[in-house]
């Protein structure tokens, strides 16, 4: 099978192609080993949407659960037996990625639950327990980066733990992140911790930004503020890199290189466009240089695998411009600081309700599963 050009070509520009999907369909059919080989694929994200949806399509998950049910295993326990499978399986299918790279790619992520978004020490415990039940070294836990899980992120790290931080929005809590991160690291170098065996990304959304100032400007509705729509959420990526440059340029960081930590890379996440009228893989495109990773789904992936085009940069040139878009915004009445309220707001309640769905999916299943086999 030959890889395709235009990811291998993203790839060689310094972009890390992670999948935004994981099922266990994917996993048994020998997908996820072919995107790998023909789709320059070295990272796989999942969150609770995703596996509501897998649970609740097809048969690949019956067996497990009617051995669950037999068990009478709970439906938390459940969920989290269902979820460290598939992530565990994943893990060894990427493993060779992650050997041949040092560890920095060949990721895989699974998430707390997202009900624990605004509990620190919960998000702590559980991170660990799902650290243990995977037990695989290319594993990373998703934190979401609200303000009570930025001391679970540097207490994760503090043990040794990788740690993708999830729903990013906002410049200013990007900052308060990479502050985590190098805390983090700093406690496990005092620790004694192989920090090169320690990776992170910063899971920066974007579409959803536009989505979301879209709404605004076409409610303000003049024709300076329609000139403005599907341009934010790039601008917002593109000074949120920026900030990366300089934190991880200073002499704070170059003391934790020097003791073999890698920096955490910005991950641009939520690529699919959301607007039709938008180009399809923008995203993707306007959001290339060094050091980055893009999650994409399948479909985004494909597309790009068409048509996508690669430059060998599309950030730096763009800060200025991002800088004065955001300007602009100010300036026709977009509140850029309720605009990222609301959207990690909406992110955790969003990621709630499919862990509930997945919970109830579960539950329907093993109460199923009971009563086939209480008759029997």
């Amino acid at each position: 099978m030959s890889t395709n050009q235009n990811l291998a070509a993203l790839s060689d520009a310094g972009i890390s192609v992670w999948l935004d999907d994981i099922s266990r369909e994917r996993l048994g059919s020998g997908n996820l080993a072919e995107l790998i080989d023909t789709r320059s694929l070295v990272g796989v994200t999942s969150n609770p949407t995703i596996f509501a949806g897998a649970v609740s399509k097809g048969g690949a998950y019956d067996e497990q659960i009617a051995d669950l049910a037999r068990r009478k295993v709970g439906v938390e326990e459940a969920v989290r037996s269902i979820t460290t499978y598939d992530i565990r399986w994943a893990c060894d299918v990427l493993r060779k990625a992650y050997d041949d790279d040092g560890g920095t790619d060949g990721r895989v992520s699974l998430e707390v639950d997202p009900r624990l978004a605004h509990d620190t020490a919960t998000t702590i415990a559980e991170a660990k327990a799902l650290w243990w039940a995977v037990d695989r070294p290319n594993l990373m836990i998703k934190i979401p980066a609200t303000k009570d899980g930025l001391p679970a992120i540097t207490a994760c790290l503090a043990e040794g733990i990788s740690v993708n931080v999830t729903l990013i929005f906002s410049l200013d809590r990007y900052r308060e992140v990479m502050e985590a991160f190098l805390a983090g690291m700093e406690a496990a170098r005092e620790a004694g911790r192989d920090l090169s065996r320690i990776q992170s990304v910063a899971s920066f959304f974007v579409s959803r930004v536009d989505a979301e100032i879209d709404k605004r400007l076409d409610a303000i509705g003049t024709d300076e503020a329609v000139s403005l729509k599907g341009r934010a959420a790039i601008a917002n990526a593109r000074l949120a890199y920026k900030a990366y440059e300089e934190v991880f340029s200073k002499p704070r960081w170059v003391g934790l290189s020097a003791s073999g930590a890698k920096p955490q890379r910005p991950l641009w996440a939520s690529t699919s466009v959301k607007n039709p009228d938008y180009r399809d893989v923008m995203y993707i495109e306007q959001l290339i240089a060094p050091g980055c990773v893009s999650t994409m789904p399948e479909p985004t992936m494909e597309d790009f695998a068409d048509h996508g085009e690669v430059a060998s940069d599309t950030i730096r040139p763009g800060y200025d411009e991002a800088a004065e878009l955001f300007e602009q915004l100010a300036r026709v009445g977009v509140d850029y600081d309720d605009v990222v309220r609301v959207l990690e707001e909406e992110g955790v309640d969003k990621f709630a309700a499919s862990w509930n769905d997945l919970l109830a999916e579960v539950d329907s299943k093993l109460a199923a599963y009971s009563k086939d086999e209480n008759r029997g």
